[in-house]
C-alpha cells in the first residue's frame, strides 16, 4: 500500500487501464459496464476501488486514467475522495486524472455544493465533468467519452497525449474560479 505512480509497472501492449475510485459501488460498476460495451481499438481494462492505496500487488497492471467519482448527494463521498487523493503521485495530474461528479440533476437533495467540487478539480489542476450516473442515456454518452480519454492517456492516439488532452479540456471549462 503505497503511492499510485503512472510509471512503475510497464505497459502492456494494445491496452489500455482505467481506475474508477468511488464510494457507490453500484453505479461504478453500471459506468464500467458501459465502457466495456463501448468499441474500442484497444483492449479495455477497468478496475474499481473504493478507495486508495490500492493493496500493493505484482498482478496490478499499468494505469492509465483514474477517474474519482464524486456523488454530491454524499459528505462520504467527497471525504473519501479527498483522502484517496493523497495516495495519488503528482505525476499524475499531468493529465491523467479527473473528477466525475454525479447527481447534480436534483440539486435540492445536494450535500455537497457544486463549487466544493470545482474548488477541488481546480486545486489538482484536473478536469471536471458532470454525469447523472442513474440515467442509462448520460451513462453511456459519459462512458463514450471515458473510453476516448482512455485511449488518448494510454497512448494509443497518434498525436495526442495527456497533457494535450488536459490543455484542451481545461481551455473549453469557461470562467476560472477567480472569475466567478
Amino acid at each position: 500500500m503505497s503511492v499510485l505512480r503512472p510509471l512503475d509497472k510497464l505497459p502492456s501492449l494494445n491496452t489500455a487501464t482505467i481506475l474508477l475510485v468511488g464510494t457507490e459501488d453500484a453505479l461504478l460498476q453500471q459506468l464500467a459496464d458501459s465502457m466495456l460495451k463501448e468499441d474500442c481499438a484497444s483492449e479495455l481494462k477497468v478496475h474499481l476501488a473504493k478507495s486508495l492505496p490500492l493493496p500493493s500487488s505484482v498482478n496490478r497492471p499499468r494505469i492509465d486514467l483514474i477517474v474519482f467519482v464524486v456523488n454530491l448527494h454524499s459528505k462520504y463521498s467527497l471525504q473519501n475522495t479527498e483522502e484517496s487523493l493523497r495516495h495519488v503521485d503528482a505525476s499524475f495530474f499531468l493529465g491523467k486524472v479527473c473528477f466525475l461528479a454525479t447527481g447534480a440533476g436534483r440539486e435540492s437533495h445536494c450535500s455537497i455544493h457544486r463549487h466544493t467540487v470545482v474548488k477541488l478539480a481546480h486545486t489538482y489542476q484536473s478536469p471536471l465533468l458532470y454525469c447523472d450516473l442513474e440515467v442509462e442515456g448520460f451513462r453511456a454518452t459519459m462512458a463514450q467519452r471515458l473510453v476516448r480519454m482512455l485511449q488518448i492517456c494510454a497512448g494509443h492516439v497518434p498525436g495526442v497525449s495527456a497533457l494535450n488532452l488536459l490543455s484542451l479540456l481545461r481551455s473549453s471549462e469557461g470562467p476560472s474560479l477567480e472569475d466567478l
